[in-house]
């Protein structure tokens, strides 16, 4: 009875001031806000996805492009309560790379727009598509990964001090990965999300929630696996995770048109992430017959990228990508966490030369091959 009183009392006190009590709290107006999350352009068709993120109900009623006012449908109905959606269909005979600023205006006046850098058509759900996305997944993902895991003979014969060294290389590798996901999370929420959802504070929620969770799943596979093959196989998660992430940006920029689609790009993904098979394997050093759980983890760590470019390219959204993102930012700082405590016993290991010089190398080699994407 104790803990359901409480709850009676707040129910009480939240009816009564969004009710009866309404119009003599409120003053002022409130200010409507539309969040464009989404544009595609199909054949002779601009599609717009909009969420109404502000607090009062609003209704669509018409479409511009480039500040002019077009015919268009509103699907299912103009009329939003809040973060509901609806998709703005306006013909137009648009042009291939061409930038447009696409438009809405709701029933008070105001206009929403977003910009559009090149115009590209959507990628529709075909066989060829599913091939062409699953082959862009594999070519920065699944490749990558399982040529960095070829280092592990080389590993194996290094001295303990050698072994120190790629084991700090591999928290540095890490380290950024967390960080560059933390910020490409930051980007698109800032972009596509309205700050009316908070998403900075959504990634945080998405973040800490699956550091939590490895980190109960860490302790179990630590003992029943053995630290070796549990660091790895958390390190593998980690990384698949974040795979998973650039998956979605990578298939989300094909279908969006903003991102080229070249030689010169798959290259620079492969590179970058080639060291990805290094922070694998380092926790392996001192494992022999290896080769099952080798292909195992090369496939946990690479194939999220395919699944991610799926997702991305055939159903797009900023906040879900938002939530990914940030679940794969939780899951590598806690990997970075169990390998810190696995190789770095107390804190004054980190004075060692091969630690600090692992994790400021894994940190310099990341952000070169970032370079190149």
């Amino acid at each position: 009875m104790g803990a359901v009183i409480p709850l009676v009392l707040i129910s009480v006190l939240v009816w009564y001031v969004t009710g009866p009590g309404a119009e003599t709290i409120s003053r002022g107006t409130p200010i409507p806000d539309v969040t464009l999350e989404m544009v595609t352009f199909e054949e002779s068709e601009i599609r717009i996805t909009v969420r109404n993120t502000g607090p009062v109900p609003i209704r669509i009623v018409q479409g511009d492009v480039n500040d002019r006012i077009q015919p268009s449908a509103v699907e299912p109905d103009g009329y939003l309560e809040r973060l509901e959606t609806a998709t703005v269909r306006i013909p137009y005979e648009w042009n291939e790379g061409e930038p447009y600023n696409v438009g809405i205006t709701i029933h008070d006046g105001t206009r929403f727009d977003r910009d559009i850098p090149a115009a590209s058509l959507a990628i529709p759900i075909d066989l060829p598509r599913v091939g062409l996305l699953a082959l862009a997944g594999t070519y920065i993902g699944i490749i990558p990964v399982f040529i960095g895991m070829m280092w592990l003979p080389f590993i194996r014969r290094l001295s303990s001090r050698g072994l120190s060294f790629f084991l700090a290389l591999t928290i540095g590798l890490l380290l950024f990965l967390g960080i560059d996901t933390l910020e490409e999370a930051l980007a698109i929420s800032s972009e596509g999300i309205s700050g009316t959802l908070n998403g900075g504070l959504l990634i945080a929620v998405a973040a800490v929630s699956a550091f939590m969770v490895l980190q109960c799943i860490s302790g179990r596979l630590g003992h029943a696996r053995g630290a070796g093959f549990g660091a790895a196989l958390m390190v593998s998660i980690g990384i698949g995770l974040h795979n998973f992430g650039e998956g979605l940006a990578l298939g989300a920029a094909l279908n969006l048109g903003s991102l080229a689609f070249s030689a010169y790009l798959m290259a620079g993904f492969a590179i970058h992430n080639t060291t990805e098979g290094i922070a694998i394997v380092a926790p392996l050093s001192s494992h022999r017959r290896t080769m099952r759980k080798l292909v195992a983890l090369g496939a946990v760590a690479g194939a999220p990228a395919v699944l991610g470019a799926w997702t991305g390219g055939f159903s797009y959204s900023p906040i879900t990508t938002v939530i990914f993102l940030g679940v794969g930012a939780g899951a590598i700082f806690q990997v970075i966490l169990a390998i810190s405590r696995w190789i770095i016993p107390s804190w004054q290991e980190l004075s060692s030369p091969p630690v600090a010089a692992g994790v400021m190398a894994g940190m310099a080699i990341m952000y070169v091959t970032s370079i190149l994407v």
